[in-house]
């Protein structure tokens, strides 16, 4: 099982016993909610954070580098985290904690050949990433 199965909570067999992980779900709805775009509006809060060359290893198509839970403090900053608690209710350290397994792959995956898509083509890779772990 895979890390995102465990986080999603789906199981060997491709069923979910959870319906899903909430995490996973709000991320995507913040993301959504962007005023630069999915995507790019992550980009730049990370590159704004110091964080460039760590959000662009998981654009490239070579190894992701791994975060710390102070860094998606850093790179989301505290309102996000706030959002994604309140969301989840999952308390703060458990929101870094997991984003730093969740978001690396879900950058990873939106941006499967190393570029950023056009914006509108994020929404339906979102939307396959999502069927497919959910």
């Amino acid at each position: 099982m895979g890390i995102l199965d465990s986080i999603t909570g789906q199981s060997n067999t491709g069923t979910s016993n959870t319906g899903g992980n909430p995490l996973v779900s709000a991320l995507m709805s913040i993301l959504a909610n962007q005023s630069q775009g999915v995507l790019s509006g992550l980009i730049q809060k990370f590159a704004g954070s110091g964080l460039e060359d760590l959000v662009n290893s998981w654009i490239s198509t070579g190894q992701n580098k791994s975060i710390t839970p102070q860094q998606v403090q850093q790179g989301l900053g505290d309102d996000t985290i706030n959002q994604l608690s309140q969301r989840t209710g999952m308390g703060h350290e458990e929101v870094k904690s997991q984003l730093t397994q969740v978001l690396p792959q879900v950058i990873d995956r939106l941006t499967p050949n190393g570029q950023v898509p056009p914006q509108n083509d994020i929404m339906s890779k979102g939307m396959e990433m999502l069927k497919s772990i959910l």
